[in-house]
């Protein structure tokens, strides 16, 4: 069925049609300001004609895209507010302002009023089931996950094969750690090829919970992932990403071009050992335990000295000489899409195959503890084991997956350093993960 346009004129707009539609010209011919003075004056003429508002709306909105200005952004959300609250304001009409602003709120960070905006629209337009798609993403993005699952729930109870409720749904599942339950919703959401649907984490979850339940579908639907456009390759699967950087599982220390770092980490690990020792000894509580559920079981234990590019000054007043010796390179202290930490594991530890969130690092692990046997990691394809004071470079945007069988733990210094090919411009600007 085509879309019918919607209609935006009420008995009276329709009087005024020629004048709404020189104004409405300028707009689409990007002669913002114009069509902004235009709408301004029609709404002088004419304050209770909602069309004029919403063209005001508009107007505001792409001159906030224009000028990139969230002022002028705040003003279209509250004139798409004024256009829906008009008497004999058109269904339609309401529909899309209210709709806009919920989006618009959304993208200034103002999510409580979203999630009233489109509480209201739920309210107004019950039967149009996409809105209520819309709350649950709402919820969602306060991190009320609970709410959420009610909508999409909801949802599904009244039509059944909904895709977009699917995936969402199952995404909830999942991150209640309902592996298997989350499955067949994350699956028959995406075949169902729905608007909405095609999007990175749903392909990156439904992955994630075949591999844990040891489906080998899971490789099947990373195909899919990188085919759509969403991961690098099938086993680099990050999606914070700078395209065009080398990729590769491991790496040399020449490949980095960080070789006076690793030097340095080879040639102090036993002090970089001894001080990382003396924490674990004075108070086994100092080490958090892993918090990603990474693990399918065990004691996998961290100790941070840099998160973010922001140096932990409590944590290395215990650790002052290792401190020290980093401050030296800021490829690794200011590397805010990374960490500098220890990591201690203990026996009888499994970590899932997973995938870390950024192309833009690369991972240093420098052995301090290293049992004889038992320990090794793989990367993509390939396997490596640890040795004490030798440092393995790997990207960890690629699959990776750790085994510690061994009769003692194993503890490692891990330092993220910024990808080689990372511009400093890029460096200075990239967002924090």
């Amino acid at each position: 069925a085509k879309k019918k346009k919607p209609k935006l004129l009420n008995k009276f707009d329709k009087t005024i049609k020629a004048e709404i539609d020189a104004a409405e010209k300028l707009r689409k011919k990007g002669k913002i300001e114009d069509a902004l003075q235009a709408f301004e004056s029609l709404i002088s003429k004419y304050p209770q004609s909602p069309r004029a508002r919403y063209g005001k709306a508009q107007s505001e909105d792409d001159l906030a895209e224009k000028m990139r200005s969230n002022e002028v952004l705040l003003k279209a959300v509250n004139t798409f507010r004024e256009a829906a609250e008009l008497p004999n304001a058109p269904a339609d009409l309401v529909k899309l302002a209210l709709r806009r602003r919920a989006e618009r709120q959304q993208f200034l960070g103002r999510m409580r009023g979203a999630l009233v905006t489109l509480e209201k629209l739920v309210q107004l337009f019950p039967e149009d089931i996409s809105l209520k798609n819309d709350l649950g993403v709402g919820y969602l993005l306060l991190g009320d996950n609970k709410s959420a699952k009610q909508i999409y729930k909801e949802v599904l109870s009244i039509v059944p094969n909904d895709g977009f409720a699917k995936v969402h749904y199952g995404f909830i599942l999942k991150a209640e750690n309902m592996i298997a339950e989350s499955i067949p919703y994350l699956r028959e959401g995406l075949e169902s090829g729905d608007a909405g649907t095609d999007d990175g984490r749903f392909y990156f979850h439904l992955g994630d919970a075949l591999q844990r339940v040891g489906d080998k579908d899971a490789y099947k639907w990373y195909e899919i992932g990188h085919k759509r456009g969403h991961f690098a390759s099938v086993w680099q699967r990050s999606l914070y990403n700078v395209n065009g950087l080398k990729a590769q599982a491991w790496w040399t220390a020449k490949e980095t071009g960080y070789t006076d770092l690793v030097k340095t980490l080879e040639r102090n690990w036993k002090m970089i050992r001894d001080e990382a020792l003396s924490v674990m000894d004075a108070e086994r509580g100092l080490f958090a335990p892993e918090d990603e559920n990474l693990r399918e079981k065990g004691e996998w234990g961290q100790f941070t000295l840099w998160q973010q590019g922001r140096k932990n000054e409590d944590s290395c007043r215990r650790v002052p000489k290792t401190c020290t010796l980093l401050d030296r390179f800021p490829e690794a202290t200011a590397c805010k899409r990374g960490q500098i930490k220890y990591s201690v594991m203990q026996p009888g530890t499994h970590v899932w195959p997973h995938t870390g969130p950024t192309n833009c690092r690369l991972r240093m692990h420098l052995g301090l503890v290293i049992p004889k046997q038992g320990c090794k990691i793989r990367c993509a394809n390939d396997t490596r084991f640890w040795e004490e004071g030798k440092v393995l470079i790997f990207d960890d945007s690629f699959e990776h997956e750790v085994w510690q069988d061994a009769d003692s733990y194993r503890l490692i210094f891990i330092v993220d350093v910024w990808h080689p090919e990372l511009t400093v411009h890029q460096r200075r600007t990239l967002s924090p993960i």
